[in-house]
């Protein structure tokens, strides 16, 4: 093996040093060379240690006041109750930490989805392999929009540019080369014929023999490249955390004033102040809020990844539901992105190709055997065919039907070569190429260069030389032609002709028809290196090929539930202003019959003012290269709106970024353009964009749901704690009871709620603000105000109505209603008193759970037990009650007493009395609703 350092070699070197060859390595040594050089991946530099997410649960700020709160029930000689107090916090942290754990796996697992493919040459073939499976000596086939998977040296390029950023932080693209590189006193990053694992092509294509792989790459080597970033705080969680502190700092300025009020002004003992105070706090602070609200994103997250839909981060879920405005590509977005030829212009004729997807079945029509342009055919499709990277794969046993490696576009064109006669391999050999110009998003064209041989009279020449093919936009490519091959001969392409095209391009757009123009050009003696302006000047203009790519079959109904949802759908394509004009009128997204097209040309000449005035309007934009879509994105979101952008190309990615949540396709996207993405749907079904939006509608709703749900029991915890120390009354509960509470009863119901499904009329509102809080006054009202000093009123009147028939409080008699002479009850009324309070808690959360299911709609639209995991919530709910109330350890914990049967017959009344009132004020809101909108109409 040659000791010089790999970029000291020449290609035909590199092949012998790493014991390969141009045809790559057989499977067998793959297989070998995997188990010697292990697989193609990166250590974990920091592993999970679980103790540490467990700490951070333990010390939270609020488990820091309840271990205080503990402290100081042990100081005033509650042992019991401190102890209680402790435990829960213990068992909270520990539920968190097992809920949080499982998120984590179950997201880890969903990120395992999408595998990275590399495609690579072995045993001469062409196929694709898990990059995993990567190792020295394969031969990497690079294209632009791939990632690269593992450390490399260049052995062949054309025109290959890669983005090092992320190992060099430099964002300029670095032009590569195959040769040798001989400068001294320059790294191994800078060497010209290396890429490295962790970068990405941003033009061109290229081979290259992989020499390094998993933690000797480059990236493996930069130990905080490796490092997995922990994932931020949401925005929600970000303003859940600061409601939580606001709150227990308010709950401990409320403690405090309970304790002085309660010691000076009613004159209890110390330690019951001190009580007091504690049970204020223990009471306001929703400790278990959020882990509920990691979990129920993180179960959304789930929920999304089955209906095809993969969240990169959480955070991502709650922006789903603002979203605003769509700015989406349309080839391989909106339609299918599997391109089939449908009908050529050559030569002044029309010929229309029958036969669909890659099998190379069908013929042209009419017939172009025996006609004048016979020849010129051909050479189209010769151009067609070798100004070409995709390759065709014929049916195997694993895949039945003809499939495509590379560009669809492309795959189109050899598939219509085929289907002309064709040869691939003879082309190869009459025509070897040498050079290539790779397809450039700005020049909107590709060109290939080759040698050509003696006597071939198609190429309008009998002598030797090189021959340059030429595909791209039909505007670009015309605009750069001289002349016109005419029955063989080489004409001047003069105004008429030029309309002739132009017509025949303007005709196949009008008809959602991609369409492509070919051109060649013998090139002079060559001066110099390739280039673009050399190349494609005076070029021969050959035709036009028009392929259909019809819209995904789910794309309509998506379109016309975005609109129905007050989501503005902007097509941004880098097509044809008419192909993308007739099929966003195919598929619903225009509504005005004058919409306007804007090209990236006339985007460049308007200023932001008469941008912004645009954008009100209805418009496409076609002929958009990667800076005028991200200027587009940035223009929506200065209008203050939430944009999502989806794509799946490399020249998608800086928008994809810039976007409020990025969404590219999962099996046709580029890496590059996955990479930049929020979102990645595993189907490529543009319908589960709309799935998306309605769970993130859905998800915040649920969130309000839950907390309204939790809120709600925080008034009858806490108002016994200040009637006893402002007024005296009897302690209606206890420290522990609201423990066993806020720790246990109202959870399970809370996650039941965060697990509704989506209300029937989610996608027929128009989307919230961005700034909008989850937690307003609307919600506070409405969980204090009402639904909360219900549950007060009810508890307190069970609670005295123990005091009242075991004669210990006298009441009003009124007609009919008799107060027996003796009492019902036991003589231990107070525990009696605490157990029927917190039972009756208890039982109003039962009807405050099916009540918070609508914030204003009927429960029976989305269905009374629809919602199992409520249902399965509420009954651990009245489990854990009774358990707490009959088993004799846990009733002496909590200061429980056996409840008599007749005590529930009042108990079980609360939650269809709280249900029923809380009914009555929904209507009362739909009616003002109703008036309001009945009197908007009429004005």
């Amino acid at each position: 093996m040659d000791s010089r350092p790999i970029y000291q070699l020449r290609p035909a070197e590199v092949f012998g040093a790493l014991e390969t060859s141009p045809k790559g390595i057989s499977t067998e040594e793959a297989t070998a060379r995997l188990l010697l050089y292990g697989s193609n991946v990166l250590a974990e530099e920091i592993p999970y240690r679980p103790w540490r997410t467990l700490l951070g649960f333990m010390i939270h700020p609020l488990s820091l006041l309840l271990w205080f709160a503990g402290s100081v029930a042990f100081v005033v000689r509650e042992p019991v109750l401190g102890l209680v107090i402790w435990i829960l916090v213990v068992v909270n942290a520990g539920f968190s930490f097992w809920r949080e754990y499982r998120a984590e796996q179950a997201m880890h697992a969903l990120r395992q989805l999408l595998p990275a493919y590399a495609r690579v040459v072995r045993g001469g073939v062409e196929m694709q392999t898990p990059a995993t499976n990567l190792v020295p000596g394969d031969v990497l086939v690079l294209a632009e929009g791939d990632n690269i998977p593992a450390d490399a040296r260049v052995v062949e390029e054309y025109g290959l540019r890669t983005n090092n950023a992320t190992l060099t932080g430099d964002a300029i693209p670095a032009r590569k080369a195959a040769d040798a590189s001989l400068r001294e006193g320059i790294s191994e990053l800078e060497r010209p014929n290396l890429v490295f694992a962790g970068t990405s092509v941003v033009s061109g294509t290229a081979r290259a023999v992989v020499y390094e792989t998993g933690m000797l790459t480059q990236f493996g080597r930069i130990a905080h490249l490796t490092q997995v970033v922990r994932e931020q705080p949401s925005p929600l969680q970000v303003e859940m955390n600061r409601l939580t502190r606001r709150i227990a700092l308010v709950s401990i300025g409320i403690g405090i004033v309970v304790f002085l009020a309660g010691y000076f002004e009613v004159g209890l003992e110390l330690y019951q102040a001190f009580l007091l105070a504690t049970g204020i706090l223990v009471a306001a602070i929703p400790e278990g809020l959020p882990a509920t609200i990691t979990l129920s994103l993180a179960m959304a997250g789930q929920r999304l990844a089955q209906r095809g839909v993969l969240v990169k981060k959480l955070s991502v879920i709650e922006t789903l539901g603002t979203i605003s405005t769509i700015c989406t590509d349309k080839s391989g977005t909106l339609t299918q992105n599997q391109m089939t030829v449908r009908e050529v212009w050559v030569a002044g004729q029309n010929l229309s190709v029958s036969g669909v997807g890659y099998e190379p079945k069908g013929g042209f029509s009419p017939n172009p055997n025996g006609q004048p342009y016979l020849n010129d055919l051909k050479m189209l499709l010769t151009s067609a065919a070798l100004c070409n990277n995709a390759r065709l794969s014929p049916p195997t046993l694993e895949r039945p039907q003809w499939t495509s490696l590379g560009d669809q576009t492309e795959a189109a064109l050899r598939v219509v070569a085929l289907k002309g006669g064709m040869d691939q391999g003879a082309l190869e050999a009459s025509y070897p190429r040498i050079h290539e110009l790779p397809f450039d998003a700005r020049r909107k064209r590709m060109s290939t260069i080759h040698l050509f041989r003696n006597g071939d009279q198609n190429a309008g020449s009998a002598t030797a030389g090189e021959l340059a093919f030429v595909k791209g936009a039909p505007r670009e490519v015309l605009q750069l032609c001289t002349s016109i091959q005419i029955a063989g001969k080489i004409l001047t392409l003069n105004d008429q002709l030029r309309g002739e095209v132009l017509s025949a391009n303007d005709d196949y757009a009008r008809r959602a028809l991609r369409v492509l123009a070919l051109a060649m050009r013998k090139l002079p003696p060559r001066t110099g290196a390739y280039s673009a302006d050399k190349v494609e000047q005076e070029l021969t203009f050959l035709g036009l090929i028009a392929m259909h790519d019809p819209p995904r079959p789910e794309v309509a109904e998506a379109v016309s539930t975005c609109l129905q949802a007050g989501i503005r759908m902007v097509m941004v394509t880098g097509d044809y202003g008419l192909t993308a004009e007739s099929l966003a009128r195919r598929i619903g997204m225009l509504t005005a019959s004058d919409t306007q097209i804007v090209t990236g040309a006339e985007l460049e000449a308007m200023d932001d003012i008469e941008l912004q005035d645009l954008l009100g309007k209805e418009v496409i934009f076609a002929r958009m290269a990667p800076e005028h879509k991200l200027r587009l994105v940035a223009a929506y979101q200065e209008r203050g709106e939430v944009v999502a952008v989806t794509g799946d190309g490399v020249n998608d990615a800086p928008a994809l970024r810039k976007a409020d949540v990025g969404v590219v396709m999962g099996v046709i996207g580029t890496d590059v353009a996955k990479e930049a993405a929020d979102i990645i749907l595993t189907n490529d079904n543009f319908a589960t964009i709309v799935n998306a939006i309605e769970e993130g509608r859905a998800v915040y709703d649920n969130l309000r749901k839950f907390i309204t749900y939790i809120f709600s029991s925080n008034v009858p915890e806490i108002l016994p704690f200040m009637l006893t120390a402002l007024f005296g009354f009897p302690l209606a509960l206890t420290v522990a009871q609201i423990l066993a509470i806020d720790l246990g009863t109202d959870m399970f119901p809370a996650l039941g709620l965060g697990m509704e499904k989506p209300e029937p009329d989610v996608m027929r509102r128009l989307p919230r603000k961005r700034d909008k809080p989850v937690v307003d006054g609307r919600l506070l009202r409405r969980a204090f105000l009402w639904l909360g000093m219900i549950e007060a009123v009810l508890c307190y009147t069970g609670f005295y109505l123990v005091y009242a028939l075991a004669g210990k409080v006298h009441l009003v008699a009124l007609p009919g209603f008799l107060i027996p002479a003796e009492p019902v009850f036991p003589a231990n009324v107070l525990f009696l008193g605490t157990t029927v309070f917190h039972a009756g808690v208890v039982m109003a959360q039962v009807g405050n759970a099916f009540a918070c299911r609508t914030e204003v709609g009927r429960v029976r639209f989305v269905g009374f037990f629809s919602n199992r995991f409520l249902l399965l919530g509420i009954a651990a709910e009245v489990s854990i009650i009774l358990s707490l109330i009959y088993i004799p350890p846990l009733a002496r914990a909590f200061d429980h007493v056996a409840l008599p049967p007749v005590a529930w017959v009042w108990l079980v009344m609360y939650a269809p009395m709280l249900y029923i009132l809380e009914w009555i004020r929904k209507n009362v809101v739909r009616m003002v609703i109703h008036l309001k909108e009945t009197s908007k109409e009429a004005v």
